[in-house]
């Protein structure tokens, strides 16, 4: 790993890009930012669209970190 050629490092670097789209998405609050739609009734927008980025987040890692590895 130490010596890849510089093609490959730039290469790989594009892989690190996926790991904003959590980012961008948690931080814009304004589209997250209200209590409706509901899930199953009860669980306001805002919780479940947080947890859903959980998961989301954790493949995009994982992804990342096989592809970089």
């Amino acid at each position: 790993m130490v010596n890849e050629p510089a093609s490959e490092k730039r290469g790989k670097w594009g892989w690190y890009l996926l790991l904003l789209i959590p980012f961008i998405a948690t931080l814009w609050v304004p589209f997250y930012g209200s209590a409706t739609p509901y899930l199953a009734g009860s669980i306001p927008f805002f919780y479940w669209y947080m947890f859903l980025w959980v998961i989301i987040s954790s493949a995009i890692t994982a992804v990342v970190y096989f592809a970089t590895a």
